[in-house]
């Protein structure tokens, strides 16, 4: 089991001391979510607080997870970090490719992209992509990222860190990509994980990604989406593949919870400390007393 700490909209000077904490203490990785724009004036509802409002998200700070993921990794070691989750459709896939192949080479193969589908309008418009079809446009991005970051073989087999790509086309039903490759791209792929709780979302990470990221929610419900997404994986002929399975649960703070979550599948846990819908009221220090404590009570057990 791996646990990753999840801190976000919070004040930004806290994240790369943070970042040195867990990396010290023995977590496995960081989440870090993505968010462009607030808008002033939307009937848009969000699909994890009971009433679908979403006014929490009024001023919080969220930096790119582009740009801040590299300044974490390059004050830490070994933390992995995680992208919870970038808003794919909204982007354009040779963009995100050459961002996600420079990030995974700064951290040396410590990128995971966590991609799933903004549950807001607003966010297609602001950057000129259609609402339309998003999710059968995210499908095509996969393949494009995947196609673009993968290394090339160096001499004798041996990956090179800063090579080139190999050339990559696409023709597809809403991307076509004229013969290109990126340079550099890491000597690793960057794993590919699937969020959101919805049937098209389980189809998707069971069919195209390397694994699939829950939001949390009720212990019942997530036994059945693992069961579905089992099941979906099995359809697809890659129940044998390696799957990450990334969840929020509360049965990740004790050990007994831990052994639960381990014979469902869970491979990685995410755990956090405070109420991020609420204002954060804690101070740096508070913060890092509670991800060294979760470490020594729980991590050092496991």
């Amino acid at each position: 089991m791996r646990f990753t700490y999840a801190e976000s909209m919070c004040d930004p000077s806290h994240l790369l001391p943070l970042a040195v904490a867990a990396d010290r203490c023995g977590w496995h990785g960081f989440t870090v979510p993505d968010s462009i724009a607030y808008p002033e004036v939307s009937d848009s509802r969000y699909p994890y607080t009971p009433d679908g409002s979403r006014e929490f998200l009024e001023d919080k700070p969220f930096l790119e997870p582009f740009a801040l993921i590299p300044a974490m990794g390059a004050v830490t070691e070994r933390l992995r970090f995680t992208t919870f989750v970038v808003k794919l459709p909204i982007r354009h896939p040779v963009l995100v490719a050459k961002q996600a192949s420079s990030v995974a080479v700064l951290t040396a193969n410590r990128l995971v992209l966590g991609v799933g589908l903004s549950p807001w309008p607003e966010d297609y418009r602001l950057c000129g992509q259609p609402w339309e079809q998003r999710g059968r446009r995210m499908d095509e991005m996969i393949e494009i990222l995947r196609g673009l970051t993968t290394a090339q073989a160096g001499p004798r087999g041996a990956a090179q860190s800063g090579a080139p790509g190999a050339f990559f086309a696409y023709s597809g039903r809403f991307y076509e990509i004229e013969s290109v490759k990126l340079c550099p791209v890491p000597t690793e792929p960057i794993p590919i994980l699937i969020g959101g709780h919805a049937e098209p979302a389980l189809r998707r990470a069971a069919r195209l990604a390397d694994g699939w990221m829950h939001a949390g929610g009720d212990a019942e419900e997530l036994a059945r989406m693992l069961d579905r997404l089992n099941a979906l994986r099995r359809e697809a002929g890659r129940e044998r593949e390696p799957f990450e399975v990334h969840v929020i649960s509360m049965d990740a703070y004790t050990p007994d919870g831990l052994r639960r979550l381990e014979d469902l599948g869970v491979t990685d846990v995410i755990v956090g400390f405070r109420n991020a819908y609420e204002k954060d009221t804690q101070t740096l220090q508070q913060k890092i007393d509670a991800l060294e404590g979760f470490a020594e009570r729980v991590i050092s057990k496991v």
